[in-house]
């Protein structure tokens, strides 16, 4: 049987940080118990979450890393692990660890990813924050299996979060496997002999509580002189970043003040395994005296545990856990004198305090790391034979949304305007340019100017502006649609939709452009374009007039000719559906071919303009027949009609070819389902046709590509297409835009 490949994903060694010490031990228990060297093995690796302050360098089981602000490092991490041979993802979460609000970048990982995954909870909240409670809900439905180190954190995941609970394992934090020493065998080494040592090590930071513990030091020496109290380990990274050793030095300055100065040492450095592993064979007490009531897990207290020392702590919960049975005493938080009398009596009857070791030391040998390393295999070993496969996995795909990147869109815009093929990423000159692409694209450019205020795109906008000023011939006001690389004019007039397109665009830029350089020329084109429009028939070209009128009018609400225009294109569109809908096809052509819902958004906006208080039962209930007609019954994912004939009444629907624009125009108009009714049926219809081009599809192959940020052509029978054409990637990209218009 093949060894089974895990990539473990968390904060790692070097940094000083607990999860990272985690990630390496677990590695290497994971290959211990698999009869493996973790760091010479190839299929055990780490995809390292990196703070780009730090400057540290990696060891070679690292294979990735992923710098935690940067969203594109996320989605390139998910392609990564997903062409690489793993058999299953371990992923340590601790929303600190994950750039975003609470963390939720990790969702761009795992919205991208086709392995199972195995994620272990470092912090499980009892009064999450909405956005806290909706990441953890996501990243747990994500995850085959979620491990919690606390037991009280399983009906806390079921309740607070709605995680199964046959989905959800316990296992301890593992700890070394020490001997049972006496303690004054170490002791010389660090010049306390004759001492009774107590002992917090860990990085140390505000909510640590040492202070209490050095108050609680205070009451005791009086009778126990020979007491002393090792503070061990650096500064947190962050605290020292942002307030430098001020925690530390106030910490210092308590002791002098209460005199304990002698008998509190303070151990600066974050030290290795083996080090501290002398630390505490050395020590006599261990206490953690912590101030968060909800903390899931401690490492440091495991470590002492399974070493079988004294320990006194604060009741968090992994401590009321782990010390239960009499193998630790507990005090309340922030209260000095109850530590001081837990201390007390440890070292006042010795054969308690040893008793209470040996019980302390016999439950660790359940937790040390061999018999964790195993644990976990066993846990992925299952994920792995489950089989969970891209679609299974994509199919509860996250909310978190990729980054915006227009890298491929700038690839594919020259001086001249928007290319509109591409070879595979390349942009492919032969076939020249489009108004069709240029309108989309001076749409999308204007509307992201709108929300993200970005500058940059703004000589792009002007680029789209240009060619459409050119394409419009002065003596019909009719666009020419295509233009050869050359530069000439291969129409003499385009087609009524690319009219209607046209016209939209220049609404939008007109309505949101920054400056009057891009709006004056919008309105001067839009002005002249209108003048045909009245003798159109295309369907479709009423919708994209519809839309545009609709879009100038926001702004200039007494344009009469506007109004009268739309309120005529609105009636053409809705006569065209009671006349041609029925019971069973209800539709406004005998044929579902090409962008469809833009009828059904126009056909929303048409209802609200002729019945402004009417009921928009028409659109709705096509829309709605729309997305059911295209879900797959059996998988309930996106199944879009394919180009290869379309879906005419009474007879198949074609499956392949699937194209962006169609699950592009399905999102748009669900939007404007959900703006004018408030219904959040919408949104969730929305994010399905949102997850087909991340992979949510008959396929289960996603349409976006990580590495160029352009989207491919389409969907086939044997796969996608790997040309990135314009229509495509703005129909990508048009999606996306949206779901962040709509987050926001």
């Amino acid at each position: 049987m093949r060894p089974l490949s895990v990539a473990f994903i968390g904060t790692y060694i070097p940094r000083l940080c607990g999860i990272a010490t985690f990630t390496h031990d677990l590695g290497r228990s994971v290959a211990a118990a698999t009869g493996r060297v973790f760091g010479e093995d190839p299929r055990l690796r780490v995809v390292a979450m990196h703070n780009p302050a730090d400057s540290f360098g990696y060891g070679p089981e690292v294979d990735f890393v992923v710098r935690q602000p940067l969203k594109r490092d996320y989605l390139e991490a998910a392609e990564f692990l997903n062409i690489s041979p793993f058999d299953v993802v371990s992923l340590q979460h601790e929303y600190g660890i994950f750039g975003g609000d609470d963390g939720r970048n990790v969702l761009d990982l795992l919205e991208g990813l086709r392995k199972p995954v195995v994620t272990t909870l470092h912090t499980v909240l009892t009064s999450p924050s909405e956005g806290q409670r909706r990441v953890l809900s996501r990243v747990c439905e994500a995850s085959s299996a979620v491990v919690v180190i606390a037991g009280k954190a399983v009906p806390v995941l079921e309740e607070v979060y709605g995680v199964p609970r046959e989905k959800v394992v316990h296992i301890y934090h593992g700890v070394p496997d020490v001997p049972y020493l006496d303690p004054a065998f170490y002791k010389d080494q660090f010049q306390v002999e004759g001492k009774k040592v107590l002992l917090t090590f860990g990085l140390i930071g505000p909510g640590k509580g040492i202070e209490h513990a050095i108050d609680a030091v205070a009451r005791v020496v009086p009778r126990h002189p020979n007491l002393v109290y090792v503070i061990l380990g650096a500064t947190h990274p962050d605290v020292k970043r942002h307030h430098g050793e001020a925690y530390r030095l106030s910490l210092q300055q308590r002791a002098e003040r209460l005199g304990i100065q002698d008998n509190v040492i303070f151990y600066d450095r974050f030290v290795s395994e083996e080090q501290l592993t002398e630390f505490l064979q050395m020590a006599d007490f261990y206490i953690t005296p912590y101030l968060a009531k909800e903390q899931m897990s401690s490492g440091t207290l495991s470590f002492a545990l399974g070493c079988g020392k004294a320990i006194v702590s604060t009741p968090y919960w992994y401590a009321e856990e782990l010390l239960a049975d009499g193998r630790g005493l507990l005090a309340p938080f922030g209260d000095a004198e109850a530590m001081a009398e837990r201390l007390s009596s440890l070292l006042d009857d010795e054969v308690s305090c040893n008793q209470m070791r040996k019980r302390a030391y016999q439950f660790g040998r359940t937790m040390v790391w061999k018999e964790i390393g195993t644990r976990y295999v066993e846990v992925f070993q299952r994920a792995a034979r489950a089989g969970l496969t891209r679609a299974a996995t994509v199919r509860s795909v996250p909310s978190g949304l990729p980054e915006m990147r227009l890298d491929h869109l700038r690839a594919l815009t020259d001086d001249t305007g928007l290319l509109q093929h591409a070879v595979f990423a390349t942009p492919w000159r032969k076939h020249g340019y489009t108004t069709d692409d240029n309108a989309r694209a001076l749409r999308f450019v204007v509307r992201y100017h709108a929300l993200f205020q970005d500058d940059s795109v703004l000589p792009m906008a002007t680029t789209y502006m240009a060619f459409l000023l050119d394409a419009l011939d002065p003596e019909t006001n009719r666009f020419r649609n295509e233009m050869g690389y050359d530069r000439r004019w291969v129409d003499e007039v385009g087609s009524e939709d690319c009219q209607g397109r046209a016209v939209a665009a220049l609404a939008d830029a007109l309505v949101l452009a920054p400056n009057d350089a891009i709006s004056g020329i919008a309105m001067e084109l839009f002005g002249k374009a209108l003048q045909p429009l009245a003798s159109f028939t295309s369907p479709r070209a009423w919708a994209w007039v519809i839309l545009g009128c609709d879009r100038y009018l926001k702004r200039f609400g007494g344009a009469r000719e506007v109004r009268d225009l739309r309120q005529e294109m609105s009636r053409r569109l809705i006569r065209l559906f009671e006349e041609n809908a029925t019971e069973e096809w209800p539709w406004c052509e005998p044929k579902l071919t090409y962008d469809n819902a833009r009828l059904c958004k126009a056909l929303i906006v048409a209802e609200k303009v002729t019945s402004p208080e009417g009921a928009l039962k028409t659109s709705l209930h096509s829309l709605q027949w729309l997305l059911d007609v295209q879900t797959d019954a059996r998988t309930g994912v996106l199944s879009l009609i394919g180009n290869q004939g379309w879906f005419e009444r009474g007879k198949k629907k074609v499956r392949f070819d699937q194209q962006p624009i169609e699950a592009g125009a399905l999102l748009s108009a669900c939007h404007e389902a959900l703006k004018a009714t408030g219904d959040r049926k919408w949104y969730e219809a929305m994010r399905r046709c949102f997850h087909w081009f991340l992979g949510v599809n008959d396929l289960s192959v996603a349409l976006v590509n990580y590495t160029t940020h352009g989207c491919h052509d389409g969907l086939q029978r044997t796969g996608v297409s790997q040309n990135q054409g314009a229509e495509s990637t703005l129909s990508w990209l048009g999606a996306l835009l949206r779901m962040y218009e709509e987050s926001r």
